[in-house]
């Protein structure tokens, strides 16, 4: 089994990528690193840089169906540049398409209001998301987790890195129970 990890090659906040990586590594899934470029992704502890992770594979030679699930971290302007790049959108649009498991931490579901797959269905966020879910025609709702299964796939959200622990053990499950 394996997982993308779709981040922009700046501003992904470290905790919300590491964190989920170890969890579905312990649980047997091999993690890639997907991004808008080449080389490697700074991340960040909210506004101050921390480490660069290598790129596994560009938007270019990554395609939804190389992939079991995926998860997008968070952080502000990680999200915020994928929104804008086409190719960025049409791959997490990809995965809804094709039934497989999404999860989307903190800022993360902008790119998911912006690949328009958020209609319908109920979700958490960062806080301030909540007036742009709602406008994309999802329901906001204020809990450390969501599992969504409105639709032909499930879609895990949280809202913040004090949720990791709930969320990285509710992805790992989710994705336990694709494999049935």
């Amino acid at each position: 089994m394996q997982i993308a990890f779709l981040v922009a090659p700046e501003g992904v906040e470290q905790v919300e990528l590491t964190e989920p990586w170890q969890a579905v590594v312990d649980a047997g899934v091999v993690p890639h690193l997907v991004s808008t470029a080449p080389g490697s992704v700074q991340a960040f502890h909210h506004l101050d840089k921390a480490d660069t992770f290598t790129v596994n594979r560009t938007l270019e030679k990554a395609r939804v169906d190389d992939y079991d699930g995926l998860i997008l971290p968070g952080g502000v302007a990680n999200p915020d540049e994928l929104r804008t790049d086409e190719r960025a959108v049409a791959f997490a649009r990809g995965f809804f398409d094709a039934g497989k498991p999404v999860a989307a931490i903190c800022h993360a579901p902008w790119t998911l209001v912006e690949a328009d797959v958020v209609r319908g269905r109920t979700l958490t966020s960062w806080p301030s998301l909540a007036t742009d879910i709602r406008n994309a025609g999802g329901t906001w709702v204020d809990e450390r987790v969501k599992v969504c299964t409105d639709g032909p796939n499930t879609l895990v959200t949280s809202r913040k890195p004090g949720d990791l622990k709930a969320f990285c053990t509710t992805l790992v499950n989710e994705l336990g129970a694709g494999r049935r």
